[in-house]
C-alpha cells in the first residue's frame, strides 16, 4: 500500500513538472526583465510568434506575434533592472496605449497559474466537505456548501439582518413567533 502511494506521488509530481516546462517553454522569455534584455531580435521574434501560436483559437488570436516583437523590443530598453512580471505589467499598464499586445501577454501570464491554484483548492475544499459531511448529505446541500467555500469572499458581503427579516416575512407563523416589534 505504501509504494502505491508512493509512486502515485512521483507520477502527480512529474506531471506537473511536465506541465509547468510547457508553460515556461511558452512565457520563459517573460518571466523577467533579466531574461527579456537577454534575447537577440531573432529570439524574441521566434519567441513572440511562438507565444501567439499558443493563444490562437482556430482565426481568433490574442495578440500578435510581430505586433508583440516590435513592442518587446521598445520594452528592452525602457525596463528597469531585474523586474518580474507583475512589475513589468504595472509598468506596462500606465502605457498600455503603446503596448496593448504586451499588456495582454502578460496578463495571461499572470493569470495562468492562480487558475491552476484556484481549481486545485475547490477540489480541495469539496473533499474536506465531502470526506466530513459524506453521510448525512444530500446532493444538493452538498453543491451549496462547495458554493459557500469556495465564494467566501461574496459571503462576507451578505447583511444578514436583511436575509433573516425576509425569511421570517414570507411566512405567517415565523412572524408571530419570530417578528420583531
Amino acid at each position: 500500500y505504501f509504494l502505491h502511494v508512493v509512486d502515485q506521488a512521483i507520477v502527480s509530481l512529474n506531471t506537473r513538472f511536465q506541465q509547468y516546462e510547457g508553460y515556461e517553454k511558452i512565457f520563459g522569455f517573460l518571466f523577467t526583465s533579466n531574461r527579456l534584455r537577454s534575447l537577440d531580435d531573432k529570439s524574441l521574434l521566434a519567441a513572440c510568434v511562438n507565444l501567439e501560436g499558443a493563444l490562437k483559437s482556430g482565426e481568433n488570436k490574442d495578440i500578435d506575434g510581430l505586433e508583440l516583437c516590435c513592442e518587446l523590443l521598445f520594452l528592452q530598453d525602457s525596463l528597469q533592472k531585474s523586474m518580474g512580471p507583475l512589475d513589468i505589467l504595472n509598468f506596462l499598464k500606465k502605457r498600455s496605449l503603446i503596448y496593448p499586445n504586451a499588456v495582454i501577454a502578460y496578463r495571461i501570464l499572470l493569470t495562468i497559474p492562480v487558475t491552476v491554484a484556484s481549481a486545485e483548492r475547490s477540489f480541495s475544499k469539496l473533499k474536506l466537505l465531502k470526506s466530513y459531511l459524506r453521510s448525512t448529505m444530500s446532493q444538493e446541500r452538498l453543491n451549496g456548501l462547495a458554493t459557500i467555500g469556495l465564494e467566501n469572499d461574496i459571503l462576507e458581503k451578505i447583511n444578514y439582518e436583511d436575509l433573516i427579516e425576509d425569511f421570517i416575512s414570507r411566512n405567517t407563523r415565523r412572524m408571530l413567533l419570530f417578528g420583531r416589534k
